[in-house]
């Protein structure tokens, strides 16, 4: 998507920026999610227009992730950022993050490149938890797109 977001205008939609009204570091992006899918079912399906509409959800989710992470900061007095994940990849991210942080007069950190990857491991993880609880399932189960760890029972 990314790469897509390369080739759309920066003027071609307005996205929101989720939770950033609201004190507090949380965020959620399954509304921007929704306005996005909304915005392309009423969209011609043409290649500009995908580009455009991947321009403008890219640029929100680096906003929003910028607004959180500047709030994080003022409120911690931490000088430093880590970024990690697959998001740590993005380009734009990177470029916000960074003029930010000089902004602020500190630093961003990131992995290398072969280590900015999705939260395979953290899954792995959360696997490993259940069945080492005793928690089996067949594969027949449902994905939960929201499931804090801290409801996973305890393991000896």
């Amino acid at each position: 998507m990314a790469k897509l977001a390369q080739e759309g205008l920066p003027a071609g939609y307005k996205f929101p920026r989720p939770m950033t009204d609201r004190p507090g570091l949380d965020f959620s992006f399954s509304g921007l999610k929704t306005f996005t899918a909304n915005t392309i079912a009423a969209e011609p399906d043409d290649h500009q227009t995908r580009a455009n509409i991947a321009r403008a959800f890219e640029e929100a989710v680096v906003d929003t992730l910028a607004i959180k992470c500047k709030r994080a900061l003022k409120q911690t007095g931490y000088k430093r950022l880590v970024i990690a994940g697959g998001v740590s990849a993005n380009t734009r991210l990177r470029e916000s993050l960074a003029e930010m942080m000089t902004n602020l007069g500190g630093q961003v950190h990131y992995p290398r490149g072969e280590f900015c990857t999705d939260n395979g491991a953290m899954i792995a993880f959360a696997g490993l938890q259940r069945l080492r609880a005793g928690q089996i399932e067949d594969l027949a189960v449902k994905g939960q797109p929201r499931w804090p760890l801290d409801s996973l029972p305890a393991v000896d």
